[in-house]
């Protein structure tokens, strides 16, 4: 059963998902400019690196009013073949990995609370958990003639606008620094090559590892312990149905063991076939575009690639195939979690 990665978000109390093949980039909601059209749903545009991006509100593709912008909202980033477009959502949640027998599309045919707009944009919603109401691809939520528009007509750059919530000058000055930082151009900040990284946290520590590795998040329940293996073997969990080894990699990272907390989080990653889970504190971001010129190597350890700001402080990135392969979990081709 075919898996397929999902970056999950919530808009207005609701969890939406769409395919992370449509996933460019995801930055903070920065400032918009102000456009005269006539598309449903676009509210504005960002000058993103030279190239101008159409920003769509889905409550106003959903036929819903559109609700105030903070600076905790984020702006995702979409390319379906030519189309690209920017979403504006209230919270980045995680990764999902879904087939597709787990998407429900014949509930939608009954549903009257989906008005015609909604189910152009909405494919099926998966009951994992919480809800999520998985997106059809962007190039299905315009008719062609707004696509063909939207690909060449130049949209012109007007004054910034002023959304109703700001309320203070600070929250002003956020915007518009954000918007000034995007304009800077592909050579100033080098994102034709960016790597996206999965940024988490373990003793205050902030960590990165690639994003293709990366699974799915979930919260620890019931570990069993499993007698007789290497000390940073957690146990197993129950996973989706699956057994779950769960590892702690502060051991090979030079950082001391602590209890693990009562309310524990995992990263199933899967390297050359392994799959197990990875105990973190906290997942600081699901989806981070590092350019590679912020890069820093030098570090003599094999298990670290290289480290990056991050957050005003310093990220590690990590060689994971590297801590899973050869870092002592393999004895004779045999998998000893």
């Amino acid at each position: 059963m075919k898996q397929h990665s999902y970056l999950t978000f919530r808009l207005n109390e609701q969890i939406y998902g769409i395919s992370t093949v449509y996933v460019e980039e995801i930055f903070a909601l920065p400032e918009l400019t102000t456009t005269f059209t006539a598309f449903v749903g676009i509210v504005g545009t960002v000058n993103l690196r030279g190239n101008i991006l159409p920003v769509v509100d889905l409550n106003l593709r959903f036929g819903h009013p559109t609700s105030d912008y903070c600076l905790t909202d984020s702006l995702v980033v979409l390319r379906c073949e030519e189309l690209r477009v920017g979403i504006i959502v209230n919270k980045i949640c995680q990764i999902k990995s879904l087939s597709t027998e787990e998407i429900i599309t014949e509930l939608f045919d009954q549903q009257e609370l989906l008005g015609v707009e909604r189910k152009k944009v909405i494919a099926g919603i998966a009951r994992n958990g919480e809800d999520t109401f998985i997106l059809t691809h962007p190039e299905n939520w315009f008719q062609k003639i707004e696509i063909q528009q939207l690909r060449y007509q130049e949209i012109q750059d007007h004054n910034h606008t002023t959304f109703s919530q700001y309320t203070t000058l600070e929250e002003r000055q956020i915007f518009r620094e954000r918007s000034d930082n995007l304009k800077l151009s592909i050579e100033s900040q080098n994102l034709s090559n960016s790597r996206p990284l999965t940024v988490f946290t373990l003793n205050g520590h902030f960590f990165g590892i690639d994003l293709k590795v990366v699974r799915e998040f979930t919260d620890i329940r019931k570990v069993t312990p499993i007698p007789c293996v290497k000390a940073q073997i957690i146990g197993n969990m129950n996973w989706r149905g699956e057994i779950l080894t769960l590892v702690d990699i502060r051991g090979f990272l030079n950082i001391p063991f602590t209890h693990i907390p009562a309310v524990s989080k995992a990263i199933v990653v899967e390297v050359e076939s392994i799959v197990v889970g990875i105990l973190v504190e906290e997942v600081a971001d699901v989806m981070f575009f590092l350019n590679p010129l912020e890069i820093r190597h030098g570090m003599n350890d094999e298990y670290i690639q290289g480290t990056s700001p991050f957050r005003e402080k310093i990220m590690r990135i990590l060689n994971l195939t590297e801590i899973l392969l050869h870092g002592g979990f393999i004895v004779d081709e045999t998998i000893i979690f």
